[in-house]
């Protein structure tokens, strides 16, 4: 919830390539309206907002589901931190922020919930299951070493959807990396050589110049 449309454009983007399903609202009233529909497992408050601010939003989201809620803001002071703590927000993330790190925080306040990222990705026979780190198609299992895991999954969150290799290398390896990115051509290989093993339904595409998609084959 951000009245900017430009930080909830980012934050959807960041969080649908890591295979979340997300909802938009520009202020409070319309949150508070959507949740008489919609069962979401977090929310990510915008402290600023027109009307009622992200700490009575939070305490309002607080006080009828307890639902938890990352508190994303321009305001770092140790004032509104304390303030948006007390309001009983889970987190507190201050803008300008590095969208790994949004991940990450999301991903740690869903384990403390006990509702970690374990949904499954679906494409074509192939069933990516993040909890356990397994792909599954049909009666086997697969258990890839975490780095090929990893780029799967991010390939498969969006099908069809062409991944920058620069983007690849940054989400997988971290934005510090300094090594060959031909490091990410061997690991798409290795992928590709296991995937062989369980279907013809699926493949990873090389678009030349660009990156990669994980499509089905019809």
């Amino acid at each position: 919830m951000d009245d900017d449309k430009g930080i909830r454009d980012l934050v959807r983007i960041q969080l649908e390539e890591a295979g979340y399903q997300v909802l938009q609202a520009a202020d409070a009233m319309e949150a508070l309206a959507m949740m008489d529909e919609e069962a979401p497992d977090l929310a990510i408050v915008d402290v600023m907002m027109p009307g009622m601010d992200g700490f009575a939003l939070t305490e309002e989201l607080k006080s009828f589901r307890d639902l938890p809620v990352l508190l994303l803001t321009a305001r770092g002071s140790l004032e509104d931190k304390e303030r948006g703590f007390r309001a009983g927000s889970d987190d507190y993330v201050v803008k300008p922020f590095e969208p790994k790190e949004l991940l990450f925080r999301v991903e740690a306040i869903l384990r403390r919930y006990g509702k970690e990222a374990g949904s499954v990705v679906t494409v074509g026979p192939l069933q990516i299951d993040r909890g356990s780190y397994e792909v599954h198609c049909a009666n086997r299992t697969l258990l890839l070493p975490l780095k090929e895991f990893e780029l799967l999954a991010i390939l498969a969150s969006r099908p069809n959807v062409v991944f920058e290799r620069e983007f690849l290398l940054e989400r997988v390896w971290g934005l510090d990396y300094e090594g060959d990115d031909r490091t990410l051509s061997v690991h798409i290989k290795r992928i590709r050589d296991r995937l062989e093993t369980l279907t013809d339904q699926v493949e990873i595409v090389t678009v030349r110049g660009v990156g990669y998609k994980l499509e089905e084959v019809r």
